[in-house]
């Protein structure tokens, strides 16, 4: 079975990912993993932090000669801002910590800084947003590669784009090719097909560094190419919809996950949501016209595209803080602010499709899963044929 753990805090050592459960013989190229960390770290609306961490994978265990060798699969990403914190986060007792490094007693509203301190009794809240921080993210995104990977050699392919920043929205819909030719470019703002509202994204985002604001938005991951079959029916928590809701919503700051057209087909007709069901005999697949669905039915996937949206709530670190109350003394105070992003969409798009990649590559193992790519193959080789003569 496919598992996967990430460790390490922001602004820490560095952050390290776990992936047990890959066959052995998948060709890993380091510098598309590499890559995928690059593109976490892109777009608009960006903080310091990525000026100065420029984010590199190093796999310690688990691949040789550039292939997985069936063992666990270990990597590495250094905190460059680790030589700025050294003082602040010793894994040793220090005899003393520097005044502006001593405590946050401050926690700020929408993130887990009060939960934290309640729930592990921390009277300052620095313990808890180093683990909570989205930095954390990082290290699914390596883990995400890993599984892309595999996908790819069965012509799986996950990708993701922006479909709205704070009020600004972009057309609904994109096909497989544009959103493909966007996740090609370097130069994008947003990660988004909508030229126009890429622009009006970017006016959005200047007018709330002005203020001292955030943005969320929306993101859409798309999965093209999974074949029918993926997930079940028969146990609540083995459904694939539940387990890719759970996976993107399990990360920071998404507040909402919908599959397909799901929030849409709730204000309307059975009739217009349902996807009705066509044959091509000449590819030998059965096919929809429309994928309301997001290509999951019952919890399995029926052959389209599997469509994943994230609803992502805005930063929670301001520059023009919020009202809190001191830890310690109970008295009204200001938020603590430190250097943050201004909106994250297009970096928690590709978080959200490392998560989705992972999910899929659970389920597509336990499905066709061997020891090794090659028996791997035979399986899913077997099976398409199967649902080629059905």
């Amino acid at each position: 079975m496919l598992r996967f753990s990430t460790a390490g805090e922001s602004h820490g050592q560095g952050l390290v990912a776990w992936v047990s459960g890959l066959p052995a013989g998948i060709p890993v190229d380091i510098t598309f993993v590499n890559r995928e960390l690059k593109r976490r770290q892109e777009g608009y609306g960006r903080g310091g932090r990525m000026k100065i961490e420029s984010d590199q994978a190093e796999i310690l265990s688990g691949v040789r000669r550039s292939k997985t060798t069936g063992a666990p699969v270990a990597m590495l990403i250094a905190n460059r801002d680790w030589e700025n914190w050294k003082e602040a986060l010793p894994v040793e007792e220090q005899p003393q910590t520097p005044e502006k490094y001593r405590s946050l007693t401050a926690p700020r509203p929408g993130h887990a800084d009060l939960a934290g301190c309640l729930k592990y009794n921390f009277h300052e809240a620095r313990y808890v947003l180093e683990r909570a921080s989205a930095r954390e993210s990082a290290a699914r995104v390596a883990a995400g590669a890993l599984a892309k990977l595999l996908l790819a050699q069965f012509g799986i392919e996950v990708l993701s784009h922006v479909l709205a920043v704070g009020n600004v929205s972009a057309r609904k819909t994109a096909t497989w090719d544009e959103i493909k030719a966007i996740c090609a470019q370097d130069d994008t703002l947003f990660r988004c097909v909508d030229s126009a509202a890429e622009l009006q994204m970017k006016a959005a985002v200047d007018e709330v560094l002005r203020t001292g604001d955030s943005l969320g938005g929306i993101f859409e991951v798309i999965a093209h190419n999974v074949p029918p079959g993926i997930g079940t029916h028969a146990n609540w928590d083995e459904r694939l919809d539940g387990l890719l809701a759970q996976a993107v919503m399990s990360l920071q700051a998404v507040k909402g996950v919908e599959i397909g057209t799901g929030i849409e087909n709730a204000v309307s007709l059975g009739s217009r949501v349902h996807d009705q069901i066509d044959y091509d005999r000449k590819a030998l697949r059965f096919t929809r016209p429309e994928n309301h669905a997001g290509g999951l039915e019952g919890g399995i996937s029926n052959g389209e595209d599997i469509v994943v949206r994230g609803y992502l709530k805005p930063i929670s670190t301001l520059r023009r803080p919020l009202q809190s109350v001191h830890l310690e003394t109970k008295e009204p105070v200001k938020a603590a602010y430190e250097r943050s992003d201004v909106c994250v969409v297009p970096a928690a798009g590709v978080a959200a499709e490392a998560m989705v990649a992972l999910t899929l590559t659970r389920c597509f193992l336990e499905k066709f899963g061997g020891d090794s790519l090659e028996e791997t193959r035979r399986n899913f080789e077997g099976y398409r044929e199967q649902v080629r003569t059905f």
